[in-house]
């Protein structure tokens, strides 16, 4: 009995972090259909800035196991990737470039996680050496680094495995992590930019977009997943109407 119960919680602990999905509300002007502005809260805004935390090779290889492109950052990669390691210098590693760890946790951004994802995309595996010569505990990123404890070449290859710590979904109502407070309701607009939310500038910005006819507008709530949230991380480094590509399928220059 204590088995089956096991078993459910798990069964329940991936199916929460293969369907990780978030809802935000979209205000759209039809006549020229663009995306004004979103309504967000804690959980999309943490996204958002989380992206900047991410290196360069780390999101060229998201896109890239996905069939995305990064652009010629994708050839780079590959040709890396591809590069004979005779090429490299002694005390120099490719994995260190390939998958630089992020600085911050992998669970921090539910919305590119899946099942597969936490196992495979974010649990990065980088070699480390230790002296072969000498009992000491000392670990180095590089092969050949001086042995503080016997003098020795640090040669003898070791895996350190950096798993995500435990998955969780996107509910922040116990465990206020992330990087805004939850209490907020956010304005995201179409190029990404965030801001608190109110009334005021929620007129503000129909002025400035020069809507003249408020019947033109139509709210619209929207879900943020995986699919979406790979979406955005590809289209983010392509154009400045992310929202409106991403939700409405129109590509604005």
């Amino acid at each position: 009995m204590h088995g089956t119960h096991t078993e459910t919680d798990t069964q329940k602990k991936k199916k929460n972090m293969a369907t990780s999905q978030v809802k935000l509300k979209l205000l759209i002007d039809t006549q020229d259909q663009r995306v004004l502005f979103a309504e967000a809260g804690k959980d999309v805004v943490d996204f958002l800035f989380y992206l900047l935390s991410l290196p360069l090779a780390t999101v060229t290889r998201i896109l890239k196991a996905k069939g995305d492109s990064a652009g010629c950052l994708t050839d780079l990669y590959q040709s890396l990737d591809s590069l004979n390691m005779t090429y490299m210098l002694p005390n120099k590693d490719k994995s260190s470039l390939l998958n630089p760890g992020s600085p911050l946790h992998a669970n921090e951004i539910p919305l590119l996680l899946s099942d597969h994802d936490c196992n495979h995309q974010f649990m990065t595996t980088r070699k480390v050496y230790r002296c072969h010569y000498c009992s000491g505990q000392s670990l180095a990123d590089v092969p050949n680094c001086r042995c503080p404890n016997c003098g020795n070449s640090m040669t003898q290859v070791a895996s350190f495995v950096n798993t995500p710590a435990a998955a969780t979904t996107v509910d922040t109502s116990t465990v206020e992590g992330g990087f805004v407070k939850g209490v907020v309701t956010y304005m995201v607009m179409d190029n990404l930019e965030v801001k608190p939310m109110s009334t005021i500038s929620s007129i503000t910005l129909l002025n400035q977009f020069n809507v003249k006819n408020v019947g033109s507008l139509e709210e619209k709530v929207v879900v943020l997943g995986a699919d979406e949230g790979l979406k955005l991380l590809k289209a983010s480094l392509e154009c400045k109407t992310v929202l409106t590509s991403i939700f409405l399928g129109k590509s604005v220059a």
